[in-house]
């Protein structure tokens, strides 16, 4: 009797624990990612101090920002290598749509690209097929006669310094992004001179015949850098992003939906914002943005996110030696550096195309590593804590206040691991 009663108390203890997790894990059933297995195992929140309390106290935040319209829907998920313990879901995928966000909606990830391209860049590293020292003119001529302008006056004048691989990575090249920078003179000439669709390689070329806004290596500014480190990549390996991107990391890792455009017959699952206007992701362009273009799932961002916080291998495929992961953590943000426009002031640091920000009240470190895109998305990989988030929304602009953000899914997070 005492191994049938064992058996008995085993199935009790299993049914409790799937009663524990949250209705809104439905999120984890129903893989249409093709013929690859779930990168989403449950497994209970505990696991990461989380309780249940603490998950309804979260989704009713993500709610409340459901319910006062700031966006139709959002997901957050913590997991790590053994699982995922939490995955809670709002909303719908469009504001009047009947389909919940789910773990196999398509997002528009903007700048959580820069860090997949980022690491296409080191595997090229790896090779030996290029250097992060290496001059940014090496593979685009364009570069060579650099030239820098003055953001008060306008002149322009003959750069000193040489702008390298390294400095694409830690953005610390010169180059801005007209929307971070809209009255600098710069900023206006990237307005009024890139438009237009045009590829990677001809986008790097533009930009590189034009001036920069500071001497590469003395500040940090966020911009176009990691698109033209796309522009690299292509040259480095000889092939289209898309093609590299696809061939050494989302093959490997199963990230079947990770794309630069969205099939139309896919975008029925493409998440919408109340608020702002956002690129129609199925019209196929010219342009593979490394800064900003990819769309991509839950389920497939997973598998990278997993991948980074087991040192470059996700479930026997490696990406990337531990090394390298190692060394793109490495903050870059010396005391010579300006950090008159980086985003979170004195705090934190960035490495080799993550954001660096301490998980404690040291400045120095622990850091976790990752970024964030425009249209609300974030990730986050802690290593010292031994966990990932993601989560997922598609919002710009709108008004301000919302409930709940991906400030507040890392904020709250955190916070209720350490309760």
């Amino acid at each position: 009797m005492k191994p049938v009663r064992r058996q008995l108390q085993a199935g009790i203890a299993f049914f409790a624990l799937l009663f524990t997790i949250s209705i809104s894990t439905l999120a984890f059933a129903a893989d249409h990612s093709g013929t690859n297995l779930s990168s989403i195992k449950p497994i209970h929140s505990t696991n990461f101090g989380i309780d249940q309390t603490e998950i309804e106290a979260i989704k009713a935040q993500m709610q409340a920002a459901v319910d006062t319209d700031f966006l139709p829907g959002a997901l957050l998920l913590v997991g790590n290598g053994e699982g995922v313990g939490v995955l809670e879901t709002v909303g719908y995928e469009a504001k009047g749509d009947s389909t919940p966000v789910n773990k196999d909606t398509i997002f528009r990830i903007y700048s959580m690209t820069k860090p997949v391209v980022s690491v296409a860049a080191m595997i090229l590293a790896e090779e030996g097929k290029l250097a992060v020292d290496d001059p940014v003119s090496k593979y685009i001529p364009e570069f060579a006669n650099l030239q820098i302008i003055n953001p008060e006056t306008g002149a322009v004048s003959a750069a000193r310094n040489t702008m390298t691989v390294r400095n694409l990575l830690t953005h610390e090249s010169g180059l801005i992004q007209a929307i971070f920078s809209p009255d600098s003179e710069l900023g206006k000439m990237y307005v009024r001179d890139l438009g237009g669709d045009m590829t990677a390689r001809e986008f790097a070329a533009k930009i590189g015949a034009m001036p920069v806004y500071f001497e590469p290596g003395t500040s940090w500014h966020y911009g176009h850098s990691t698109d033209v480190l796309g522009a690299v990549v292509e040259v480095a390996s000889g092939k289209t992003l898309d093609a590299f991107l696809k061939e050494r990391i989302f093959d490997p890792l199963g990230m079947e939906e990770t794309s630069f455009w969205v099939p139309k017959s896919k975008a029925r699952r493409v998440a919408q914002p109340i608020h702002g206007e956002m690129t129609d992701n199925t019209i196929v362009r010219k342009m593979l943005s490394g800064g900003g273009g990819l769309n991509s799932t839950t389920e497939d961002y997973v598998r990278f996110a997993e991948m980074l916080l087991n040192g470059g291998e996700y479930r026997g495929h490696r990406i990337i030696k531990e090394a390298t992961v190692d060394q793109m953590l490495v903050p870059h943000i010396t005391a010579d550096v300006s950090r008159g426009n980086f985003f979170y002031g004195n705090t934190g640091d960035w490495g080799l195309g993550f954001h660096l920000q301490p998980t404690t009240d040291d400045a120095s470190g622990p850091f976790n590593f990752g970024w964030r895109g425009i249209g609300g998305t974030i990730f986050i990989v802690d290593r010292e804590n031994d966990f990932y988030m993601i989560y997922m929304e598609q919002r710009r602009g709108g008004p301000r206040g919302a409930p709940f953000d991906n400030n507040a899914a890392q904020r709250e997070v955190y916070a209720a691991m350490r309760n």
